[in-house]
């Protein structure tokens, strides 16, 4: 087994070739901001072919009682498939720049040789040809923040190695892109909705935002209509100063006796604090899929639960903060507290009330990654989302993933739900 270890800029490149081939401000959520480059769109290069899909194998399935978010992360052997990453940032066009931790020279690959071993079963390698041909003729939307685009694209690179999508997008907005794998007809799109629900910036200079919790956000919730599946995911973005109104009235706020925040001085406006709008928030998104809210949507909903934000050490993300580490933390070193603990616990409980109050046809599953995500402080790009040398105002960046890296664990995940959802399963 090769065990994680530093290596210098030129041996990096001699590492990604042997890859290649082995393959064949108040928190986070300021920051989140200032990573929102546009994608880039994958296309063959001139004069090469589509690559054709093999014929689909038997998809390896876990066994029904393993609980595949509850487990640990244990090293890839050097016999094990799962010792090489499943593409690299020269076979993928989808990695975003500040998510390309390999081609701005992350010294370390090791955070790469890990693999997500559930408690009670293996997790299969990602199967890309058996991903296609379960989703064949569907199609599947991505809503949420830059985070749910993280996980789009890592999807897209996993699949890559089976077929290019077409770019079908209806807008030049990167933040509102479809693309479609033709062989298999199946369509990914994403819907950039941070809140989930209405939500404007009143006050620019000092980053109040109001939020309309009892409104689902339009730039979604009718596109979606017609889709299969929806996932849902958000959470970093409700660290921000905001004012929260519902049925058009002002009923608290979060952070807001800020500089010009002036509307938030108004006597008996209570805080009711960033649990409570992050509840309302998936409250209403839940109900608008689950209850019609969303006109013609009768697929089915994946609940992804956040991805930690406490992996700042060392200070804030705007007062030094890093992610430097190298390898994931063990169990017993990191437990799920504080802001993460009660997001989580918030995100959970609105999808057990909108599974129980459900009445409509679309069903909902639960993508609980949040503890297997909590122990991977290492698969950050921290400062490797740009050249050591260029004059730039980013910070560290410890919210997103690198790609390839662990987030590829949540499409392995996703795929197995796929598989519980087809065969009748709906409890996950």
């Amino acid at each position: 087994m090769l065990s994680p270890t530093a290596v210098s800029l030129p041996a990096l490149a001699v590492v990604a070739v042997l890859v290649l081939v082995l393959a064949t401000a108040r928190g986070p959520s300021f920051f989140l901001g200032r990573y929102e480059p546009s994608i880039a769109t994958l296309q063959p290069s001139a004069g090469s072919s589509w690559k054709t899909a093999r014929p689909a194998p038997a998809a390896v399935r876990v066994p029904r009682d393993c609980d595949i978010f509850r487990g640990e992360w244990v090293p890839a052997g050097d016999g094990d498939d799962g010792a090489a990453p499943y593409y690299t940032n020269t076979t993928c066009a989808e990695i975003q720049e500040h998510q390309n931790c390999m081609k701005y020279g992350r010294p370390d690959l090791g955070f790469l040789r890990w693999r997500w071993r559930p408690e009670r079963c293996e997790l299969p390698r990602f199967d890309a040809t058996a991903f296609l041909d379960l989703v064949r003729g569907r199609s599947m939307a991505f809503v949420g923040d830059s985070l749910a685009r993280n996980h789009m694209q890592s999807l897209m690179c996993l699949l890559s190695k089976v077929e290019y999508p077409k770019d079908v997008s209806k807008t030049t907005d990167p933040e509102f892109r479809t693309v479609r794998y033709e062989s298999h007809n199946f369509t990914i799109s994403a819907f950039r909705s941070p809140y989930l629900v209405t939500a404007n910036q009143s006050d620019p200079a000092g980053g109040v935002w109001d939020l309309y919790l009892d409104e689902p956000d339009a730039a979604w919730v009718t596109g979606v209509a017609g889709f299969d599946y929806v996932v849902v995911s958000t959470a970093t973005w409700f660290n921000r100063p905001t004012k929260f109104y519902e049925a058009g009235r002002l009923v608290g706020c979060h952070d807001c006796l800020v500089p010009g925040c002036h509307d938030c001085l108004v006597p008996g406006v209570p805080d009711l604090t960033i649990r409570y709008s992050l509840r309302a928030a998936f409250r209403t998104a839940l109900r608008a899929l689950t209850a019609g809210g969303a006109a013609g949507f009768d697929g089915t909903v994946v609940v992804r639960t956040l991805s930690p934000t406490s992996h700042f050490e060392g200070g804030e993300w705007n007062k030094g903060g890093d992610c430097r580490r190298t390898r994931p933390s063990a169990a017993n070193e990191m437990r799920m507290a504080g802001l993460d603990l009660d997001f989580h616990t918030a995100q959970v409980e609105e999808f057990r009330r909108a599974a129980s109050a459900s009445g409509g046809a679309a069903r909902l599953l639960l993508m609980d990654t949040t503890a297997a995500m909590l122990l991977r402080p290492d698969g950050h790009p921290s400062r490797y989302g740009h050249w050591a040398h260029e004059n730039v105002t980013l910070y560290h960046d410890c919210v997103h993933w690198c790609l390839p890296g662990p987030i590829d664990v949540w499409n392995e995940m996703l795929l197995q739900m796929l598989l519980r959802h087809q065969s009748g399963e709906f409890s996950v």
